[in-house]
């Protein structure tokens, strides 16, 4: 088995109801629209959070800047790691780097959004995805988009341009699935959401992510409520067949 996990910064499932993707996601597979990011609800925490599978108070991250954990978790790529699974990242946004430790990923690619434009860079990280996947053995990776987010700070959340970055970033995963062809199970998710032209606070707005799971073991048509970021990371963790953590908060999405 293996997973492809893609998140869209910023992305909002109530904007997202208009796009193909959505509905066949949602006809083909199991899926949560009023999942629940981590307070504060910004890039860094929340990655950290869907990583590590506990809230900001446990893994000390509360703003954008990293810092070691003073108590260490394992994180997902740890864990794959420990059970022989090849981990890969691709990411236009710097600090994702700090989510693996040195060692726990085979490989890994930043194409900097802020040099080379945030469209251009997805578009890029995207073409990448496909050629690093088809026919790969790497077991897991993760692709990190960040238009959504720099369309909502710079127009809006739910602006024409925020929109369109949705839709373009929709469009691009829809064709890496077609490429990959089920060669991976797919998780499509954002960290948090965003009104007005920010994010952070505990507003359903900021909160309210999506998730959905396609591929095996996952029931077609189930709509699940209710669930957690903090969820993805054990989920991830038992497909692969690894030992999640006992500090992990999360539960598996069966």
């Amino acid at each position: 088995m293996k997973t492809l996990l893609i998140l869209s910064d910023g992305m909002r499932p109530d904007f997202m109801q208009d796009h193909s993707l959505t509905g066949y996601l949602k006809k083909n597979g199991t899926y949560c629209t009023d999942a629940q990011t981590v307070m504060p609800s910004v890039t860094l925490p929340c990655h950290m959070s869907l990583f590590h599978s506990v809230g900001p108070e446990r893994h000390g991250i509360t703003t954008n800047t990293y810092m070691p954990q003073v108590r260490p978790i394992e994180g997902l790529c740890e864990v794959l790691n420990k059970v022989g699974q090849s981990c890969a990242m691709l990411f236009n946004w710097e600090q994702i780097r700090d989510l693996a430790r040195p060692g726990s990923v085979c490989r890994s690619e930043y194409h900097s959004g802020k040099k080379y434009g945030y469209p251009d860079s997805n578009r890029y990280l995207c073409e990448r995805t496909k050629e690093w996947l088809k026919g790969s053995d790497i077991d897991f990776a993760f692709l990190y988009l960040g238009w959504q987010d720099a369309a909502g700070h710079d127009f809006g959340w739910g602006s024409e341009e925020y929109i369109f970055s949705q839709n373009e970033t929709l469009d691009m995963v829809a064709d890496i699935m077609a490429v990959l062809d089920n060669e991976y199970n797919i998780i499509l998710t954002a960290d948090h959401g965003g009104h007005g032209r920010s994010h952070g606070t505990d507003c359903p707005e900021d909160m309210t992510i999506p998730i959905f799971f396609l591929g095996e073991g996952f029931e077609k048509g189930r709509e699940l409520h209710g669930l957690s970021i903090k969820d993805i990371a054990p989920t991830i963790a038992a497909m692969h067949g690894a030992e999640i953590p006992e500090e992990w908060e999360g539960n598996i999405v069966r």
